[in-house]
């Protein structure tokens, strides 16, 4: 294929190729969008993930030689090669970031779209499995619907380069380099088409199709199975912070989490009735273990009204009082929410008669704006009006077909099932979108009815832009064995990596025990009861505390702190250990969730972000930092007890450990300062997960609290850990409510000045109604070397006005 001619446009570069047309479009300096059609002209696609303000004015050259185009912005330089319309991508300096094959690497193949038709002769199969409710129906008939494209997008990797992202996958890969993924949403997959590699570049397809990643024997590159056109965006960084702040220009900001959220979240499956969620709460309350939420699972509805957004009236006959009940005792409730409705309930046939279920008759159409109206008009009657403060959206896959059998279907075998199945009901070419649209609905319908309340919106699936609605992913039905809580680290940073900020795991995995069904693949039978599953569970929870949500869930067993034990025992004193110190690290979490919104920063962080010029880094995918202080280290392995509680013998209480070059380091629990670039040995008995954080850190701790809006009297500590300068911004609001969006939020910056050894506290710049107007400080400095370790307090009270403390 070759360039027959090109034309510079106002804000556009378009080239008319032999076969087709093609756009290069500066969204801004750093952001170029890239368009192929066969067609003679583009489509009016809409996307639904990148918002209309996304577009700049950017001024941009044109240049040719006798081979190439040269497309540039001040940042970013397109070569387009005239004879293959080859693309090559650099910097301003024209350094090479990623490279299409010198032949070309953009295929489009045409194929006719086939969509199912059905009538009122439609047979419909309902069902129930252990993922809750299904409806399937017979197609009618099928027509064809269009002429659409496969799209084949290739590049020619370095051999040095990591990539990383396309969302959260139970396969437990990090660097995503000589290997392949298939995109397609399902309980435990995850889909947000972003690539983004050390080399310094991101990659947003803006596609919501089946999608393919290849890097392996087939080729190196991103197939789309339904599309108008290809569409994608190239992203200049060359940070993973300024790759991250640009696709959220693109697709849409993170709105600010309630504190509460950043508490620990009690579930299971499942509380059933009224008076057990209050027991419950009541029961931490006097055992004094820290606790912000209880969660109502699956079933909250009358008999058999699968879906009905509204409570049993037997089990739970006076709501109002319930959620006075449970908000006296300083706790939130989260109800889990269905889109699939069935059995002829309130909610089920209201959608029938206006005509908004899809072809099943049993799932709403998300991507109907009346639909989606009218999805939270029912829930706000039958659940928001009553006082609930969080939504657990679960199965935003709806239309996931492979949850049976007690063999595990091939990985090609999966993505045929369970595609066929949701092409079905939704166009082929937006089979993955369906979890943003319904995102979409509950945050535009809560903000509507209230801004007092934030947003919170727990959720099996997402999709490049969901994170401007107020959700947390969460990595589905995951069973309890060593193996899976080493795959969730890996998950959880390619998740985070595209820019989506907030995911979580179910503490302990959700299928403890095994049975018949594949997916039911846990290792203990006895649950809490067995050593083996306890030892899991507290090293599961440890990892937890260091997640965007701190948060127990699943079946089999329950999961409050008591059934692992009583006070004075090694598992209950560990797991209160923890939870404890995730609130005293509430003021640096909150902080940190505060730089999310206003500063596009991410929380949860594979190494690369902050270490990209240590290759070592590149594939470690058991370590990551939380926030810019914690280098977090989960244990994956036993080492004490084995399932059905069989003493391990001679274990090593130990992990390898890389601390990555460029900063040197502390034990948290020890103060041990450690060189970087270096792989230790770390202590990991049961009760010490390894736990490091960088030289320079400032760390804000607060008291000890039973719940996240708990006042205090003592003083908030600010941890400085001596090595080299360092500085960090405090973020405090009212905690929850949209306040801040007007701009009633306070920021104070304390900087550590090493050499001159003293930590300067600048001006509180802003302020909200219910801020304090001092605080008393415990500063805490510490000096570490090899040989010894020091540590320098002092007290103070700070008013707002900057503040120099010499040491």
């Amino acid at each position: 294929m070759e360039v027959v001619h090109y034309k510079k446009q106002v804000d556009h570069l378009v080239i008319k190729c032999t076969n087709g047309l093609m756009e290069v479009i500066p969204y801004t300096n750093s952001i170029i969008r890239i368009r192929y059609t066969l067609g003679k002209e583009f489509g009016l696609k809409k996307s639904f993930m990148v918002g209309p303000n996304a577009k700049e004015h950017v001024v941009f050259s044109v240049k040719e030689t006798e081979n190439v185009i040269v497309f540039s912005t001040c940042n970013v330089q397109i070569h387009i090669n005239k004879h293959t319309t080859g693309f090559t991508y650099t910097d301003s300096s024209g350094k090479i970031l990623a490279k299409e094959p010198e032949r070309g690497g953009k295929t489009l193949v045409p194929f006719e779209v086939v969509k199912s038709v059905f009538d009122v002769n439609t047979e419909i199969q309902n069902s129930q499995n252990v993922d809750g409710a299904r409806a399937k129906a017979i197609p009618a008939k099928h027509v064809v619907d269009r002429t659409a494209y496969h799209t084949k997008l290739e590049f020619e990797w370095a051999d040095d380069e990591a990539l990383y992202g396309l969302g959260s996958h139970e396969e437990g890969v990090l660097n995503l380099r000589g290997t392949y993924q298939y995109l397609y949403q399902q309980n435990m997959k995850a889909v947000v088409p972003v690539l983004v590699s050390t080399k310094g570049y991101g990659l947003v397809v803006d596609s919501y199709s089946l999608m393919t990643f290849h890097d392996d024997l087939h080729g190196s590159y991103i197939w789309t199975d339904t599309d108008s056109e290809m569409d994608y965006y190239f992203i200049y960084g060359p940070d993973f912070d300024q790759i991250v702040r640009c696709f959220r220009h693109l697709t849409g900001k993170v709105p600010l989490l309630p504190k509460w959220s950043f508490g620990y979240v009690q579930s299971k499956e499942r509380y059933k009735s009224q008076e057990e969620l209050i027991s419950i709460v009541e029961e931490y309350r006097r055992r004094q273990i820290p606790l912000d939420c209880i969660v109502l699972d699956w079933m909250s509805w009358t008999g058999e009204l699968w879906g009905q957004k509204s409570f049993d009236t037997e089990r739970f006959p006076n709501p109002a009082q319930m959620m006075r009940d449970i908000h006296e005792l300083n706790a939130k409730l989260m109800v889990s929410i269905w889109p699939i409705m069935n059995n002829d309930g309130p909610n089920h046939v209201e959608m029938k008669q206006k005509g908004y279920l899809l072809g099943n008759q049993a799932t709403y159409d998300a991507f109907r704006q009346e639909a989606r109206n009218l999805y939270w008009k029912q829930a706000n009657e039958g659940l928001f009006s009553h006082g609930i403060d969080a939504w657990w959206c679960d199965c935003t896959e709806p239309f996931e077909a492979d949850w049976n059998g007690e063999v595990k279907p091939e990985p090609e075998e999966r993505l045929r099932i369970n595609t066929e199945e949701s092409k079905k009901y939704l166009d082929p070419g937006y089979i993955n979108a369906y979890s943003l649209l319904h995102s979409k609905g509950i945050y535009e319908g809560q903000r509507k009815t209230t801004e007092t309340k934030r947003v919170v919106n727990l959720t099996r699936s997402a999709y490049a832009g969901q994170q401007k609605y107020g959700t947390i992913t969460w990595s589905g039905d995951v069973a309890a064995n060593w193996e899976t809580l080493r795959n969730q680290i890996a998950e959880g940073l390619n998740f985070c990596v595209t820019g989506m900020p907030y995911w979580t795991v179910d503490i302990g995995g959700f299928f403890v025990s095994k049975k018949e069904q594949w997916f039911w693949n846990g290792d203990y039978q006895d649950g809490c009861d067995d050593l083996g599953y306890r030892e899991l569970y507290v090293r599961w929870l440890q990892y937890g505390t260091f997640l965007p949500m701190f948060r127990s869930h699943g079946t089999d067993t329950p999961r409050e702190v008591w059934r692992f034990g009583e006070p004075g025992t090694l598992y209950y004193d560990t797991l209160v250990k923890f939870i404890k110190l995730r609130y005293r690290l509430l003021p640096y979490i909150y902080s940190v969730a505060g730089w999310v919104t206003h500063q596009d920063y991410t929380m949860m962080r594979a190494l690369a972000f902050d270490f990209r010029n240590d290759p070592k880094t590149y594939n470690i995918k058991d370590q990551y930092m939380f926030g810019p202080a914690f280098l977090v280290n989960p244990i994956t392995e036993p080492m004490y007890y084995k399932s059905g509680s069989v003493k391990i013998e001679g274990a090593a209480k130990k992990r390898l450990v890389y601390l990555p070059f460029g900063s040197d380091w502390y034990d948290f629990w020890t103060d041990q300062w450690i060189s970087g670039g270096q792989t230790i040995e770390a202590p990991a008995e049961l009760e010490t997960m390894p736990l490091y954080v960088c030289a320079g850190s400032i760390i804000p701790i607060g008291p000890d609290i039973q719940y996240s809006s708990e006042e205090s009297t003592e003083p908030l500590e600010l941890r400085v850990y001596k090595g080299q300068d360092g500085s960090f911004m405090m973020y405090e609001d009212a905690g929850d409510n949209y306040n801040y969006v007007k701009g009633e939020f306070a920021t104070i910056i304390i900087r550590w000045e090493d050499k001159k050894n003293r930590l300067v506290i600048d001006e509180r710049q802003g302020s909200y109604p219910e801020m304090k107007s001092s605080m008393e400080l415990l500063i805490t400095v510490i000096t570490g070397r090899a040989a010894f370790t020091t540590c320098t307090q002092k007290r103070i009270i700070y008013n707002g006005k900057q503040m120099i403390i010499n040491f």
